[in-house]
């Protein structure tokens, strides 16, 4: 006997055809093109309009079909058994097929990818084609969010990577639009696939992401009509749009969040108290208002969006603004003259670098010395990468279940965890967490991580942001979604 699911496919068929072109302003270039490995939210912009997982996450927050149209799940959560579409070709004129998904899966566990979505699917025992269109993935153990990451594998074909060794730099993938043009550090143009899988989508004929590092220059070429949508819009800059003729602001809780990371095997950051003190001395309803403009929230380690998982950030003791305690805190960890240390971030994004603006004046407030790097965005995703910081200031971003948010960034050897941290209890609450099925224990242990993490952690959490994006009048069908995930540009139409 099995639990089967189906889902219904969503037809967003478009009555005219597509044309024109829609100019989209973004504050930075892509840190390269590869599906399975970037994080960058400027690569990932673009690999949602021309990758295909599984299934999809929409502006709710729940699943749709992607190139699955159903599923079924066997009783013992183990086997999940998946239907493919019959009707998909890649941007190279070959049909896809089950064969396709089990070497994307294979390629995001091969160690030598370093894909940072293999703990994503690292519960997978087999992955199967028993035919053209179907694909069976076997579990190691019952793994609660892997329905939720099928958004994350990205399927690719095999012969594209044989024949480039890896995907940075060209792009072959089965979703509504194509790559066909790249001027570094000006523009990058999508054309529209002519034989995408949904009638009447893509609603436009090209998308061209040009790249614009100031937030004042995007939001002036919003208004004058040079550009028709900006998908990411700090605080500031939206409250200004908001008053400009035929410009919509749209905004919604966001699911990312800003943060401190620390590198837990350089002193100071080794001594959990070091780590409990910073938190003391971060005053988070400050940068809400310094950063934000109020249009934030205090973040502790999930986001308030997931009301059936985060605790209120007033349960963590940590969180009251405590500048003497966190003092005496250093005092006790042998630093009562204080520390010098270098916070690490970038300047492309406004709330991130006005972050540690506002971290540094406040950390300097309980004795401390404190630099802030601004280095170029490709610099900082390397030294990101390599664990070579002290300290950073970024922001990552969110997930539709806690495992998302926790588990690859925090358990031991976790393929995002460049803090080098490690914790034999952390790492066993991570495991059972993602194994267990049963809602009521999942909430309990969740819980008990939030805790553990939010002030010896190797992150301090700061601020969860209202998500802004802007667009012109004339743009029709564009929706936001939490995650930042830009799915809806296919929808998009240009009166």
């Amino acid at each position: 006997m099995t639990r089967i699911t189906v889902l219904l496919l969503a037809s967003f068929g478009l009555a005219w055809a597509q044309t024109g072109t829609l100019e989209l302003a973004v504050d930075q270039s892509p840190v390269g093109l590869d599906p399975h490995k970037v994080t960058a939210f400027a690569s990932l912009a673009v690999v949602h309009q021309v990758y295909d997982g599984l299934l999809e996450i929409n502006a709710d927050l729940q699943l749709d079909p992607a190139l699955a149209v159903s599923y079924e799940v066997s009783d013992d959560g183990l086997v999940y058994t998946f239907d493919l579409r019959r009707d998909v070709v890649f941007h190279n004129g070959r049909p896809f097929t089950s064969a396709d998904v089990v070497y994307s899966l294979e390629r995001i566990l091969d160690p030598e990818t370093g894909s940072p979505y293999a703990s994503r699917f690292d519960q997978v025992a087999a992955v199967e084609a028993p035919d053209g269109h179907t694909v069976v993935f076997t579990l190691a153990e019952p793994f609660a969010p892997f329905l939720s990451n099928m958004e994350f594998l990205y399927v690719v074909p095999q012969e594209a990577v044989q024949e480039h060794g890896d995907l940075q730099q060209v792009m072959v993938g089965t979703g509504p639009f194509q790559l066909v043009e790249v001027v570094p550090d000006t523009y990058l143009r999508l054309e529209a696939n002519p034989d995408y899988y949904r009638d009447g989508e893509p609603g436009v004929a090209e998308l061209r992401f040009n790249i614009v590092p100031e937030g004042s220059t995007r939001a002036a070429g919003l208004r004058t009509g040079t550009y028709h949508l900006l998908p990411d819009v700090d605080p500031a800059t939206a409250t200004v749009l908001q008053a400009a003729p035929n410009v919509m602001v749209l905004e919604v809780p966001g699911l990312a969040y800003t943060l401190l990371g620390m590198n837990v095997t350089r002193e100071p950051f080794d001594d959990p108290r070091v780590r409990y003190a910073i938190n003391l001395a971060i005053d988070r309803e400050e940068a809400v208002d310094a950063v934000f403009l109020g249009n934030a929230v205090p973040a502790g380690p999930l986001s308030d969006a997931l009301a059936d998982w985060a605790l209120p950030t007033e349960s963590f003791p940590c969180y009251a603004h405590d500048p003497e305690r966190a003092r005496q805190l250093l005092a006790e960890a042998g630093y009562s003259d204080g520390f010098s240390f270098t916070i690490l971030t970038f300047g492309t994004r406004r709330d991130v670098a006005d972050t540690a603006q506002v971290l540094q004046a406040q950390l300097e407030r309980v004795g401390l010395d404190v630099e802030v790097n601004v280095a170029e965005f490709g610099t900082f995703v390397q030294d990101w990468q390599n664990s070579n910081f002290d300290a950073f200031v970024s922001l990552n971003g969110g997930s539709i279940d806690p495992d998302g948010y926790l588990h690859r960034t925090f358990i031991t050897g976790g393929s995002t965890n460049v803090f080098l941290y490690s914790d034999a209890e952390v790492d066993e609450l991570l495991e059972i967490g993602r194994t267990t099925s049963d809602m009521s224990a999942r909430q309990s242990i969740y819980h008990e991580l939030q805790r553990a993490l939010a002030c010896e952690g190797p992150i301090a959490h700061v601020n969860h942001g209202t998500l802004f994006s802007a667009h012109r009048a004339e743009v029709e069908g564009f929706q936001q979604i939490a995650t930042r995930n830009l799915r809806y540009l296919r929808n998009a139409t240009v009166r």
